[in-house]
């Protein structure tokens, strides 16, 4: 899933029990429609939960606030829950990969994408237990 759009929130990092960092933020993404009434096109936001974990979490909060254009690619994850006898939901993106498309005061554009799988240690056959 790949999407960009403006940062909604200022992102908020906290951490798992085990210590890993856990960013989440929001993404207002903009769909066209043709409004029936008048006929014109209009833009209608669609707002995107977006979560990040690890290192890069800790590393990419310092360089998003509120209002900060990225773009994004991940994984959807659905999750379910109850709380004070109601059935909960929510979609998020998993975020992989993330770029960074505002610009900075200097007028340069920060880049920072990088994959997940870049993050993810080698692993051998021998590493294995079984």
């Amino acid at each position: 899933m790949n999407i960009s759009g403006n940062l909604t929130r200022d992102p908020e990092t906290r951490r798992t029990n085990g210590g890993m960092a856990v960013l989440s933020f929001g993404v207002a993404v903009n769909d066209r429609a043709k409004n029936p009434q008048t006929g014109e096109w209009e833009d209608r936001p669609n707002f995107v939960d977006c979560v990040m974990f690890g290192t890069r979490a800790e590393a990419v909060s310092r360089y998003l606030s509120k209002g900060s254009k990225v773009a994004i690619g991940g994984k959807l994850r659905y999750s379910s829950w109850e709380k004070d006898g109601q059935r909960r939901s929510k979609l998020e993106v998993i975020v992989d990969e993330i770029e960074f498309m505002s610009r900075r005061e200097d007028g340069a554009r920060l880049a920072a994408s990088q994959p997940a799988s870049a993050l993810v240690p080698d692993v051998y056959d021998e590493d294995i237990p079984f």
